[in-house]
């Protein structure tokens, strides 16, 4: 049922995923590798990297709902209980510089991954 939907979600990405995801498909050369669509347990990330345990959602304006905002909450806070940095970024930016998204994300990716003395 999961990997039905991921492929859905998948199929119907906004343009801003679209987007991004074309950015992110280049970090594959120095080892970063991003899913699309990573099921979560109940909740689908836009973006994971499991190596580096980072993982990437894109908002919308429908993100400043209070509703919205309460379950972004708890979908953050279920991801970061299972050891993942959650990043969240607004379509716009991703839109207007996808490259400079990517730039911060590798730089989280590899910060996670580094090795820790």
């Amino acid at each position: 049922m999961a990997i039905k939907r991921a492929r859905s979600l998948r199929k119907n990405s906004t343009e801003a995923e679209r987007a991004l995801w074309r950015s992110l498909r280049q970090l594959k050369r120095v080892g970063v590798h991003f899913r699309r669509q990573a099921p979560f347990g109940y909740y689908f990330a836009d973006f994971a990297c499991h190596r580096a345990k980072v993982i990437v959602e894109l908002d919308g304006g429908q993100h400043t709902r209070e509703d919205v905002i309460e379950y972004d909450a708890q979908r953050t806070a279920y991801l970061e209980s299972r050891g993942y940095c959650v990043l969240r970024f607004w379509n716009s930016a991703v839109l207007e510089n996808p490259e400079s998204v990517a730039d911060i994300i590798l730089a989280a990716a590899e910060a996670r991954l580094a090795p820790h003395p």
